[in-house]
């Protein structure tokens, strides 16, 4: 699978424009698991850090996993303030040198979050087993379906736009959709784990600029305008939305669940 690049201004505008996760997924994912402050999380993928700074407050350590840099000095800035945290470049090939550094065992959940699509998931979760401690395991979230891909007006009108620029149709789900999450539990369920599921549904009200930020956060790096071309892309953006304000976006937060006996 191609990697785009989620560096420069679009890792900057990843942390200003993609949405954290309610507090209710941190809950059930420590019920889920049994988490505690004695325990030590894996966000893998973890990008700008939108899920590790939550996990953090509800665990001993968490360590932020990404492979790209700009990703995670992005995370840095905003977890500042946070001790327990720690930023580590790797991808899901260099999940099994972890068991070096932490041992078996040793995590209490690793959680990814709107990423598996760009990893091996038929090989990232047995070697994601044996770093589980009994009871723990692997969450796998996608926190709604892109912006673009709704049944609303105002986000019909976008894809039509954005297909246009792109010059190809908008049809990824990365990794929201039904295909996915159910190819997703079957590997789970192949790599010995015991397999379950949730959804936290909610409506987002959102503006202009968010809508503008999180299309440029989710651009690839060589596809993102030039500066001197933004003011002529977002007018024409507006052009084709305003008329169908407010943006109101459905947001399906959908927990899929790996527990390790």
């Amino acid at each position: 699978m191609t990697m785009w690049k989620f560096s420069g201004e679009v890792a900057e505008f990843y942390q200003r424009y993609r949405r954290g996760y309610p507090a209710e997924v941190f809950d059930k994912l420590v019920v889920e698991f049994g988490l505690s402050t004695e325990d030590t999380a894996l966000d893998l993928g973890c990008g700008t850090g939108q899920l590790t700074r939550s996990l953090a407050a509800r665990t001993r350590s968490v360590i932020g996993m990404d492979p790209e840099p700009d990703m995670l000095a992005q995370a840095r800035k905003a977890t500042s303030g946070l001790t327990n945290v720690n930023w580590l470049v790797g991808a899901d090939s260099d999940v099994p040198a972890l068991r070096t550094l932490l041992g078996r065992d040793s995590l209490g959940v690793v959680t990814i979050g709107q990423a598996l699509h760009w990893m091996d998931h038929a090989t990232l979760f047995p070697a994601l087993r044996s770093l589980l401690r009994p009871g723990g395991g692997v969450a796998v979230l996608t926190n709604g379906a892109p912006m673009w891909l709704h049944e609303s007006s105002w986000s019909k009108a976008l894809r039509e736009y954005l297909s246009g620029w792109l010059g190809q149709p908008l049809v990824r789900t990365c990794g929201a959709g039904q295909e996915e999450q159910d190819r997703y539990r079957a590997s789970l369920e192949a790599a010995g784990f015991a397999t379950g599921s949730d959804v936290v549904e909610y409506e987002d009200e959102i503006d202009l600029e968010f809508v503008i930020g999180a299309v440029y956060s989710a651009t690839p790096e060589d596809r993102l305008p030039k500066p001197a071309e933004r003011a002529g892309f977002e007018e024409r953006l507006s052009a084709a939305i305003s008329p169908y304000a407010p943006f109101v976006e459905p947001v399906q937060v959908r927990i899929l669940i790996g527990r390790k006996g």
